[in-house]
């Protein structure tokens, strides 16, 4: 008696109009590993072309679509086949669509709908080993969402048993993981130190390195100026576990330095899958790393370290501090303001950022904070000051502190150069070591096979050349590296260098100084600058905390755009009338200014005559000019409502240059006198008065910040 299967049955739910397309078979299992150990599940799904034969189809009319095999089903973004098969479906070419199970269809609840909603529309029945169904019948696409709905829960379940599994294994410290380059697992299990001594003595030598080179781009150039390479074995193919020596990109460079691994850590789940991030298509995309407080696992000292745990979080340290954000301080630059990125707001705690200008065709830089403009959009900055006078009060500071301890720097940064060179010799005599055990491998190879077999000889001969080639290369590498290598100091050198240090001012402004350099030794003992502009004034309260919590405090005097501002300004007023009531013209009130210690607004040593002159000319007091104007020709007298330009500025109590901004901009009408000495007669009413002493009034950005509520106000009646 033969055993008759469920599907071998008759179906009255296939029609003649089903009869005349295509009969799909599906066929997927989701791993290559299930296709290898699991045959039988696939030749099951094969064998159902026998089922759409019996159903009624012709055997040339039945669709095979296996292009999913080792493809997982929770996605139809990666599956070309099951792209297909909508396709099909969606083109009216497929009458039934076979699968030995729902869960080889799909295993996403949006495919499976989505596939049951497009059979419903084009006719389409669906079918397993348990029977027909119509997805345009409500009993039938009730059971068929049934089916996906298990499917669904099914994955749901493995995978959370695949989850738990692997982290109860990883709380253990058991969890196999890729080792990185310098460690290697032994058949037992246990992770040792890579038995290559080149490979760790690279590894050494980059921490090491980083801790004093403190950037990533420049750690990177170090590795290829001295063309060091990484040892890296090879996880997979039929060379796995090789050694292959690869020159460090900037990713391997940071990989490596985040690694938790070399403190002898042992962490999991330091990336966690962001579906916002993640590519359908790219499986392995989405990860985005985590706070070390949020790592599912952290145990320490379970695999051997080449740095400890203080150093692996000053290198975390280094590199957050590096990155180009507001709240951090960034790496050193080739600007040349001194304390950018240690510079604070006093008023607000902010950290201030750098601006530059222009000025003669030099930069001229700026410390000013724009965070409240940047986050909530204020107008004005907090604090703005001039960086030259901050740099010079933390010169200062930093030469004296730094005197007492020249010597010792000295004498410490001698021995440094001696050790980093120590080093790279080591690095050196194992790579020379390297290449000759490779030339006399290549020899023996070379010798060992048969003479009369010439295709054999004749290619060892030539990798034999190729080695003794590389070989002789790095010998003359070497040779270059020994000649430009600083040579150990004797002792009258070791003296002359601690006689240099005692003067410390003097190597700080050498020309083989650099601006870097500065910054680093300026960031190596102090922690923040803290500054804090006393109203308007050009008294500057400045607090240096150093590297160790300990505190200068001092004040700065910097260079302000009015005389007003000055602290000392009613003094000064008072004095110049003092002295214009004495009967003394602006020179002479000039040099008694500067005798008495007097210094005008923007900055220098004494206040010029034509300053003196224009602060009598506001304060009322009487004095011959100090070039007396060429009378204006007859006829080119202002007329009504109109002005010379510097009585203007003297109205409105602002400067020239403003006005003669103004009227570039068309903000301020005005003219030119048609004969010599063509001086400006600008025209302004009673009611322009008045508009340029408010318009004198607005805050720096008033202009862009209107032009961008006007753009955004009539967007906004755009779409209305």
């Amino acid at each position: 008696m033969t055993a008759v299967m469920p599907w071998e049955r008759a179906d009255s739910k296939v029609s003649g109009r089903h009869l005349q397309r295509l009969a799909a078979v599906y066929i997927r299992q989701s791993t290559r590993q299930q296709i290898v150990d699991h045959q039988e599940s696939t030749r099951l799904q094969y064998a159902l072309v026998d089922r759409a034969v019996m159903l009624g189809w012709a055997a040339d009319r039945v669709l095979v679509i296996d292009d999913d095999l080792g493809r997982s089903a929770s996605s139809a973004v990666a599956r070309t086949g099951f792209q297909r098969l909508v396709t099909e479906i969606g083109l009216d070419h497929v009458g039934l669509v076979l699968g030995s199970e729902m869960s080889r269809l799909a295993r996403s609840g949006r495919d499976w709908y989505q596939l049951i909603e497009l059979c419903a529309l084009s006719g389409a029945v669906l079918a397993d080993i348990d029977g027909v169904y119509d997805p345009a019948e409500y009993n039938d696409r009730l059971l068929l969402g049934l089916k996906g709905t298990m499917s669904e829960a099914e994955l749901h379940l493995i995978k959370q048993r695949m989850w738990h599994g692997r982290l109860n294994k990883a709380r253990r410290g058991e969890l196999a993981f890729p080792l990185p380059s310098g460690y290697v697992r032994r058949p037992s299990g246990e992770v040792v130190f890579d038995p290559d001594e080149q490979v760790q003595t690279v590894i050494r030598l980059i921490f090491r390195q980083f801790e004093r080179i403190g950037t990533l781009h420049g750690m990177l150039r170090y590795l290829a100026d001295h063309d060091i390479e990484l040892g890296i074995r090879l996880r997979e193919g039929p060379d796995k576990g090789t050694l292959e020596w690869r020159r460090p990109n900037r990713m391997t460079l940071q990989t490596l330095l985040h690694n938790p691994a070399y403190a002898g850590i042992y962490a999991y789940g330091r990336r966690r899958v962001d579906p916002r991030r993640k590519d359908p298509a790219r499986p392995s995309t989405g990860r985005v790393v985590q706070a070390r407080d949020e790592w599912l696992v952290m145990i320490p000292n379970v695999l051997p370290a080449y740095i400890s745990v203080a150093q692996f979080e000053a290198n975390e340290a280094k590199l957050a501090a590096n990155r180009a954000r507001a709240e951090a301080m960034g790496a050193v630059r080739g600007g040349p303001a001194l304390a950018a990125g240690l510079v604070f707001c006093g008023r607000c705690g902010r950290r201030m950022t750098v601006r530059y200008h222009t000025q003669h065709s030099k930069a001229l830089p700026e410390y000013q904070c724009v965070r409240n403009v940047t986050n909530y959009g204020a107008l004005g900055t907090c604090q703005l000051l001039n960086a030259a006078c901050v740099d010079t009060f933390v010169e200062q500071q930093v030469l004296a502190a730094l005197t007492p301890a020249a010597v010792e720097v000295s004498l410490h940064a001698a021995d440094q150069i001696l050790a980093e060179r120590a080093e790279a010799e080591k690095l050196w005599s194992q790579r020379l070591e390297r290449a000759a055990y490779e030339a006399d491998r290549a020899r023996r190879c070379y010798h060992l096979a048969e003479p009369e077999n010439r295709l054999v000889v004749r290619q060892l001969e030539k990798e034999w050349e190729t080695v003794l080639a590389t070989r002789q290369k790095l010998h003359e590498e070497h040779d270059r590296f020994a000649r430009t290598s600083p040579r150990i100091l004797t002792p009258a050198e070791r003296q002359t260098l601690t006689a240099l240090a005692g003067d410390i001012k003097g190597l700080w402004h050498a020309k083989t100084t650099t601006v870097k350099d500065r910054k680093e030794i300026v960031r190596a003992i102090v922690d923040k600058v803290e500054l804090t502009v006393i109203g308007t004034s050009e008294r500057v309260k400045a607090t240096i905390v150093w590297a160790g919590g300990a505190t200068t405090s001092g004040e700065i005097i910097r260079p302000v755009q009015r005389l007003e501002q000055l602290s000392y300004y009613p003094r000064l007023a008072a004095r110049i009338r003092e002295l214009a009531g004495q009967g003394m013209r602006s020179r002479g009130i000039a040099r008694c200014l500067e005798a008495e210690g007097f210094h005008p607004a923007k900055g220098g040593k004494k206040i010029s005559e034509p300053t003196v002159h224009e602060l009598m000319r506001r304060l009322g007091c009487s004095s011959a000019p100090v070039h007396p104007r060429r009378p204006a020709p007859s006829g080119e007298e202002p007329g009504p409502d109109e002005w010379w330009l510097d009585e203007l500025a003297a109205e409105l109590e602002m400067p020239k240059a403003t006005l003669r901004s103004w009227i570039r901009c068309g903000r301020l009408t005005a003219r030119k006198e048609s004969r010599p000495p063509y001086r400006v007669v600008a025209h302004a009413d009673q009611a322009e008065l008045a508009e340029l002493r408010e318009r004198r009034t607005r805050p720096p950005g008033w202009y862009s910040r209107r032009l961008w509520t006007e753009s955004a106000d009539a967007t906004a009646d755009l779409h209305s």
